[in-house]
């Protein structure tokens, strides 16, 4: 650690859910950050709702004051019958409950939702269901990334079977769309600027909502895909 000198002030803790450590593990190592780095602001990290929900408020607290300051949650869809066709591992209200404990200790929520999750067959209750879970968890920041099925995994075969088919581009920014218009979201960062996405925005709602949504509704009334992003250009 000392490589990256005593000036470092943002720390994330890798890929994975580190709250599945034991609670003493994860304190000596916010500990030890917070030794080598003096002035360290935050540290981010994953978790999932199994893991968030298992901790008690105090020990959230305490991890907390241990300069924690930001959990990466995936919802990825609020449509119970999307999550259960992914194998997601949470209901919805699993992860509305871990979203309150997050937001009750202190610490920022980020949620990230996947955009084409619930294919042709449930794009529309996809995203309402989604938009409708984000409302009740009142994240700090949302990020929306779009669907890109990987080879060889089980969606891609059902891809290949005609079991699952993947919203066209502009059926993605519809879900969108749906997802902005329906949000009752309470100064909140919204994101879609990564690069599995088509068009990427970056707004603070509710205060840039209706600008949003106006740009949306130019894109999608021109069908123009030259305002996208190329599909060469797209990745995970």
């Amino acid at each position: 650690m000392h490589a990256y000198g005593p000036g470092v002030r943002r720390v994330f803790l890798c890929d994975g859910d580190p709250l599945i450590l034991p609670s003493a593990h994860l304190r000596a190592i916010l500990e030890c950050l917070n030794a080598a780095f003096p002035k360290l602001q935050r540290v981010g990290i994953y978790g999932n709702a199994k893991s968030i929900l298992k901790r008690t408020p105090e020990e959230l607290a305490q991890l907390r004051a241990l300069k924690l300051g930001i959990v990466y949650l995936g919802l990825e869809s609020g449509d119970p019958q999307t999550l259960a066709a992914v194998r997601k591992g949470a209901t919805a209200d699993d992860m509305i409950q871990a979203a309150r404990r997050v937001r009750e200790a202190g610490i920022k929520l980020n949620v990230t939702v996947l955009l084409g999750l619930g294919g042709v067959a449930r794009s529309r209750e996809h995203a309402r269901a989604t938009i409708e879970v984000l409302n009740h968890m009142q994240p700090n920041h949302v990020a929306a990334l779009t669907l890109m099925v990987v080879p060889d995994t089980p969606l891609h075969e059902d891809m290949r079977q005609g079991r699952f088919e993947l919203p066209g581009t502009f059926e993605l920014l519809e879900e969108l769309r749906e997802i902005i218009a329906g949000s009752e979201l309470s100064n909140c960062l919204f994101f879609s600027n990564h690069a599995s996405n088509y068009f990427p925005v970056q707004a603070r709602l509710p205060h840039d909502k209706a600008a949003l949504l106006d740009q949306l509704d130019r894109v999608l009334s021109s069908r123009d895909e030259r305002l996208l992003r190329p599909e060469a250009l797209r990745g995970l």
